[in-house]
This record gives C-alpha cells, sequence and structure tokens, in this order.
C-alpha cells in the first residue's frame, strides 16, 4: 500500500484507510452522507428499510415525486411493492458513486449493499430467489443475508451463484464461523465447476453493539452487578476472537464491525484486514477526535474483562464459544429476535411513509 505523508491526512479515518488494511464502509445510502464518507476513504455502503426511511425523510422534497411517478407506473403494485422498489432505486444511486472504486478494487470493495427483506428470514429459497434479483440492480451490489437457520443454506447457494453477500443479523462468534464456512462451501463449488470468484468480496457483519445492548438489558433484569464499562467491551471481545480464527483458518471472507454504540467499535479494530462500517454521524465524531490511529487489532481484551463477562452472562458465554450455538438455536437467540423485530418494524413504517403519499389521510 502507498504510504500517504501525515500532512496529507484529511481525518483519522482517512488516515486509517491510507496506511491500515482495515476499509471504511459507510453505514448510509444517502447521496450527501456517502460523499462525505468517500471524501474520508470509504470504498463501500450499505442500504435497508430503516436507511430509507432515514433517506426520505432528509429528501422527501425529491421521493415524494417519485412514490407518486411509481404509483402510475405500477397501477396495481401494493405500498410494499412500491417501498421495496424505492430500496433498489436509492441502493442503485449510491451505487454509482461506489462504482469507480470497485472497478479499481476488483470488486473487493466498492459495492452497496442491499438488505434482503427480513421478512424472509425463514425461507432458503425465497432469500436465495431475492439475493440473485437484487445482485443484478447493478454491477457493484453486495446481498445481505440475515445469519438465521435458513439463512446459512441461502449463503452457501448464493455464493455459489456468484452472489457477493454480507452477512447480517449476526452477534456471536458461532454465526461467524458458520457464515465463513458456508461461504467456503459456495466458493468450492463454484471453483470444482470453473467458475470466476476472483472478483467475489463476502463480508460477515458481526453487531458489536447490538451484543453489547443485549448484556445491558439483561443486566437489568436479572439485577447482576458489574463494572458496567465492562459492558461496552462484550462485542470488541467476540469481534477480536472470530478474527484470529477467521485468519488462522484463511476463511475468504472478511469481518465487518457494525452497530456502533462507542469508540472501540472503531478503535480497537484499526489494523485488522477488515471492514468498519460507521453511520455517518459517528464517522463525523471520530473524525473530530483525537483518538490515536493504530493497530489494535492483535491486542487482547484483557483477560479480567471477558472472565467477568462470561462468569455473569450465559448469552455472552454462547456468543464468544464455538460451539455456543448451534445453527438451530440461531433464531430463537435474543438479540436474533430482537433485530429481526426491529428490521420488520422498519419495513412496515416504509410502507406507512408510501401509503401517506398514495392515500393522503383526509383527516391531516
Amino acid at each position: 500500500m502507498t504510504r500517504t505523508t501525515e500532512t496529507t491526512f484529511k481525518s483519522p479515518l482517512h488516515k486509517m484507510t491510507q496506511t491500515t488494511p482495515t476499509c471504511l464502509w459507510n453505514d448510509s445510502a444517502s447521496i450527501e452522507e456517502l460523499t462525505y464518507s468517500i471524501e474520508h476513504g470509504a470504498v463501500g455502503a450499505t442500504c435497508n428499510p430503516v436507511i430509507v426511511l432515514g433517506v426520505l425523510k432528509k429528501e422527501m422534497s425529491f421521493w415524494k415525486g417519485r412514490i407518486q411517478e411509481l404509483s402510475k407506473e405500477m397501477p396495481t403494485a401494493t405500498e410494499d411493492e412500491i417501498a421495496w422498489q424505492l430500496v433498489g432505486e436509492i441502493s442503485i444511486r449510491a451505487a454509482a458513486l461506489l462504482k469507480p472504486i470497485c472497478d479499481a478494487q476488483r470488486g473487493r470493495n466498492g459495492r452497496l449493499s442491499i438488505q434482503t427483506d427480513p421478512r424472509l428470514f425463514r425461507d432458503s429459497q425465497a432469500i436465495v430467489k431475492q439475493a440473485m434479483e437484487f445482485s443484478q440492480l447493478a454491477p457493484n451490489m453486495i446481498v445481505k443475508i440475515p445469519v438465521t437457520r435458513a439463512g446459512i443454506p441461502a449463503i452457501e447457494e448464493a455464493t455459489y451463484r456468484g452472489v457477493s453477500i454480507n452477512a447480517t443479523v449476526s452477534f456471536t462468534l458461532p454465526q461467524c464461523i458458520a457464515v465463513a464456512e458456508a461461504v467456503e462451501r459456495g466458493l468450492q463449488r463454484r471453483e470444482k465447476e470453473g467458475k470466476e470468484i476472483a472478483s467475489m468480496g463476502p463480508v460477515c457483519t458481526l453487531m458489536v453493539g447490538r451484543l453489547d445492548d443485549w448484556l445491558k438489558i439483561v443486566m437489568e433484569k436479572e439485577n447482576i452487578a458489574i463494572d458496567p464499562g465492562y459492558l461496552e467491551w462484550a462485542g470488541v471481545a467476540v469481534l477480536k476472537r472470530a478474527y484470529r480464527i477467521f485468519k488462522e483458518r484463511g476463511y475468504r471472507i472478511r469481518l465487518l464491525s457494525a452497530a456502533f454504540r462507542n469508540h472501540m467499535h472503531w478503535s480497537e479494530f484499526i489494523g485488522g484486514d477488515m471492514v468498519i462500517s460507521p453511520p455517518c454521524s459517528w464517522q463525523v465524531r471520530f473524525n473530530a477526535s483525537d483518538i490515536e490511529v493504530r493497530s489494535r487489532i492483535d491486542e487482547p481484551v484483557r483477560a479480567e474483562i471477558v472472565e467477568e463477562l462470561s462468569r455473569k452472562f450465559a448469552d455472552f458465554r454462547r456468543a464468544n464459544t464455538e460451539g455456543g450455538l448451534s445453527i438451530e438455536e440461531f433464531d430463537s437467540f435474543a438479540p436474533t429476535r430482537r433485530t429481526l423485530r426491529q428490521f420488520i418494524t422498519a419495513c412496515h413504517d416504509l410502507d406507512g411513509v408510501v401509503r401517506d403519499i398514495l392515500i393522503p389521510n383526509p383527516e391531516a
């Protein structure tokens, strides 16, 4: 990698992207936010119903007219079908900004990550079908598939069919390993048939902050006494352990840190051959900070923190132990259920925004 002189760094995140293998993706498809992020070194972005809701709020003057146009272009479409058309169109706009990066980096980065409908989480075939459709929206799409019982075979099959996947709704070491193994099986099937894999860029998201969130809820529910600072390290500990295992086993997939709750969800992973994907607001915060940009990925979380979390939280033990969850248990893991419910609610909320334009409330 070409080293840039100190005086040319625009920000801490820019320095990270220029001096370490760690990549920055933007956890938004907003053109304004993505433009800022690219200026500071970002090489990827994400879109889903939650993000589309945010984009609509910021850019409603544009998208209201587009929804009205879609109602005419798709006269029999449901509000849900129009909502997903919006997800696709917003994704395509963001993907266009990233296409030159994708070309320059031969598919490893420069991708727009689009989420499959979370309501399909129990249906492998439906997930694969939608993943194939989404992968055709732009040449630099990467498709998010949930790490559920049905999601694991879908990840393997989509990978085999040439789709670069981003595994999501993932919080634990067992989930990450299951994803890595599924991707390996898919890649090996492609290789045996002489199909191309060099331009594929799969990643496995670990929602570090959402694991922390859940343990804080458990602490309150079960009246657990613990140093509150320890709970900020749970997701960090799991990702660092997963990273070490991925490197030892040579999995051809990168980890991605998401669900930011503190700066350690960035700073502790600097130096890793992986992706960090903070919302733009967190990027602004990081860029205004005086946090030293140096490699910390190989620095272990203090043993007493991991031991205390393991002793007091069964869900942390399960999350941080290979085999701590079986694939059949992924759907019942509390952070999985909690996140799926939030993602599905966002789909209904997006439908409501479309409904208000298609059928304005006469009493408003």
